[in-house]
């Protein structure tokens, strides 16, 4: 595996190492991290329709797009509460 550079303003670099030694974990592998788990918007949309069909056949329940809407806008609202902020 090939190492490349990230140049991130020091803030930032500082930053990441306070969360990396929170974790017990390296700069290197908290970014490693975030890169394996953090899905693209079509990897987002493909998990979304995977669920919706496995829920209509498995469940009988057709989710619309208006109650997903919904339910995204609900977890951002609880995601945010639980994090002290304002939903984005």
């Amino acid at each position: 595996m090939a190492d490349a550079m990230i140049r991130v303003p020091a803030e930032v670099r500082d930053r990441l190492a306070v969360i990396a030694e929170s974790r017990g974990t390296s700069i290197r592998m908290l970014v490693q991290e975030f890169a394996e788990s953090t899905l693209t918007e079509e990897e987002r949309r493909e998990r979304a329709e995977r669920t919706r069909a496995y829920l209509a056949e498995h469940f009988g329940v057709e989710v619309r797009d208006e109650e997903s809407a919904a339910m995204g806008r609900k977890l951002r609202e609880a995601f945010a509460r639980q994090q002290g902020g304002a939903a984005a």
